[in-house]
């Protein structure tokens, strides 16, 4: 008998579907990527927010007070339980931000995510 090998999440997928949903500011989508206990620190949320509910409060905020913005995946990189993603972001109406995110995951469900932004 011979025991099936764990599944690999491609996180360059994984990271592409997920900035994608930011770009489309579809909360529940982008809630679904994270686990119900997570972590979410931004430069607005340094303190951290703890789990969905207090994350999809914040994103329906946020989206409301933000203009349209593209993200487009720049590279990731693996590292032990999740990976590190770098991002450029565009916002209607001029401006440019580059970004990285600390993502780790259990299975396929961010548990902490830190981001980190400057303007280009």
């Amino acid at each position: 008998m011979t025991l099936a090998q764990p599944v690999r999440l491609d996180i360059s997928d994984f990271n592409a579907r997920w900035l994608k949903a930011w770009s489309d500011k579809d909360v529940d989508r982008l809630v679904s990527f994270y686990a119900d206990g997570c972590t979410y620190k931004d430069p607005q949320t340094a303190q951290g927010l703890t789990g969905r509910t207090a994350l999809r409060t914040y994103l329906l905020g946020l989206f409301a007070a933000t203009p349209p913005m593209t993200y487009t995946p720049d590279q990731t990189w693996p590292i032990p339980g999740g990976f590190c993603g770098r991002w450029y972001c565009d916002v209607q109406g001029g401006g440019r931000l580059r970004g990285f995110d600390l993502v780790l995951l259990e299975g396929e469900e961010i548990v902490l995510n830190e981001v980190y932004v400057h303007t280009l």
